[in-house]
């Protein structure tokens, strides 16, 4: 059997596509939605697709999801310990 690579959790068609925010990218969204980065919906550290791109606690990713209606569905999770 082949070993499995962290990146092949993104090759199942219900996982959204993560992006791991760079520090400037985060302040932006921040600042955009008048929030904290504590305010946003959490996400564990222990998920696969967050251990897929090496997204470390205090981090902030963009989850990209298609959408039968709008077409495509962003949001924003801030990465806790767990």
């Amino acid at each position: 059997m082949a070993e499995k690579t962290n990146n092949d959790v993104f090759e199942h068609e219900l996982v959204p596509k993560h992006i791991l925010l760079s520090e400037e990218e985060a302040r932006e969204v921040l600042e955009k939605y008048r929030v904290k980065s504590h305010q946003l919906p959490h996400i564990l550290s222990s998920d696969p697709a967050i251990k897929a791109i090496n997204a470390k606690p205090d981090s902030i990713v963009k989850i990209v999801r298609k959408s039968s209606t709008a077409g495509e569905s962003v949001v924003y999770r801030y990465v806790v310990r767990g």
